[in-house]
Parts: C-alpha cells; sequence; structure tokens
C-alpha cells in the first residue's frame, strides 16, 4: 500500500512556511506572472497587483511552479487519492503536479474536464483516472469560488469525494456577489461552508512581506498601495 501524502512528514515550522511562500513570489516576479501597477479586477476593483498563472507558458517555468505545489502540498500533510484539474488553467497545474509528486516518490493517477461535452470515442466530460478516493483540486487562484464548485459538482457526480484544493496564491480578500462585497474570501468559504482543505503557496500576506523586505525601491514602493488595498478589500 503506497503512503499517504503526509504520513511520516514533520510539521513544516513557520520559517519554512515564510521561506518556501517567499521563493514563490519570488519566482513569480521573475517570470513576469506577478506585476505591479493598476489593473482592473473581475470583482470591478483597481488592484496594486496582477496575478496571471498563464504566464507560466515554458517547460522550465510550469516545472519550477509544480515543484512548489508539490513542497506546500508535501509540508501540509493533506491527505488525498486523485489529483483533478479544472478546466483550462488547472488541466496543465494538475499534470504537472502530478509528474512532480511521482518524482518525489507519491505517485497519485489525475484526471481533468473539458467544458463542453465530447460526443464520440470515450465521450463526456471527464478525462483521465477515474475519479475516485479522495480528490484534491489544483487551480491557480480562487477568486469567488465558482470553479470549485463546479468541480466539486462534477467530483461528487461520479462518486467520489471532494477532500481538499491546492491554489498558487490567496488573495485573501472578501469575495463578491451580484457586486457586493461578502465578508469572507473565496478560500475561507472553501474552508468553512464546504469543507474542505485548502492549501496555498502563499497569500497576500507574504507578498506584503516581500515588499517590505525587498532589497529594490521600485518594487518597494508598492508595499503601501498593496497594503490599502488590503485594508480596504482583505479578510483575517
Amino acid at each position: 500500500m503506497e503512503e499517504c501524502l503526509g504520513n511520516d512528514v514533520p510539521e513544516p515550522t513557520a520559517a519554512e512556511r515564510t521561506t518556501l511562500a517567499q521563493e514563490f513570489v519570488q519566482f513569480a516576479m521573475d517570470a513576469g506572472v506577478l506585476r505591479f501597477g493598476e489593473f482592473r479586477t473581475k470583482a470591478g476593483r483597481l488592484s496594486p497587483y496582477f496575478f496571471n498563472a498563464g504566464l507560466f507558458d515554458d517547460g522550465a517555468k510550469l516545472g519550477r511552479l509544480a515543484q512548489l505545489y508539490a513542497r506546500a502540498l508535501i509540508a501540509s500533510g493533506i491527505e488525498f487519492d486523485l489529483i483533478f484539474g479544472p478546466a483550462y488553467k488547472g488541466i496543465a497545474l494538475a499534470a504537472a503536479v502530478a509528474i512532480e509528486l511521482a518524482r518525489l516518490g507519491r505517485n497519485r493517477p489525475f484526471a481533468y474536464n473539458r467544458k463542453e461535452a465530447k460526443d464520440h470515442g470515450e465521450g463526456g466530460t471527464l478525462v483521465g483516472a477515474p475519479l475516485a478516493g479522495r480528490v484534491l483540486i489544483v487551480d491557480d487562484v480562487m477568486s469567488a469560488g465558482t470553479a470549485v464548485r463546479e468541480s466539486i459538482a462534477l467530483i461528487r457526480a461520479a462518486g467520489a469525494t471532494p477532500h481538499a484544493v491546492a491554489i498558487a496564491l490567496d488573495r485573501q480578500e472578501k469575495a463578491t456577489e451580484n457586486g457586493v462585497d461578502l465578508d469572507h474570501s473565496a478560500v475561507q468559504y472553501v474552508r468553512q461552508q464546504l469543507g474542505l482543505q485548502v492549501c496555498a503557496i502563499a497569500t497576500l500576506g507574504d507578498l506584503l512581506q516581500y515588499l517590505a523586505h525587498c532589497g529594490d525601491p521600485r518594487v518597494a514602493a508598492f508595499h503601501q498601495p498593496v497594503l490599502a488595498y488590503r485594508e480596504r478589500y482583505g479578510v483575517e
């Protein structure tokens, strides 16, 4: 019987979590995935930073990202039986994370969905391993939790158990519904209302820590705007 993730893995120290998060923020900056300026979010907010995981767009970047996901998952102690990637960004992420975990001796099957059902061949909307057991959903960020809810419905319909979610960045900001700010974030909703564990490589708090201590004054100048954004839209 193959060991579950988390078995015999010591609880990571706060310093180790911080190191991993800071590595991720630096990597996202170097890759051009994390940018600063003025960006309009889906919720209509004017954000001083923008995170676009679609720019992890070559083999080296995707491989490095998968390493960070795998390290965060192992450190979290979350156990799961299958990896699921929601269309579309989650597909590449799930495959890459599955490859990296297998390289580390923690082989897991993976699957993903199509947004359009296939009417020939194997048919249906699901591709890959049959959904079974405790399922980990891998995606880039959670803005409103919509993609997670859709994934949960697919997983339950297949007879499996939605168990946890892994994301790259937790923005730690209020979710919105019909243009109204809610008193919780998408991650909090998934944890508290849907009952799933959530593993994030880094959070907005980690980004602020990076900005407060980075040696580049051009980048450090965005610490105050990001802090002001968190004070206006953030959640604890």
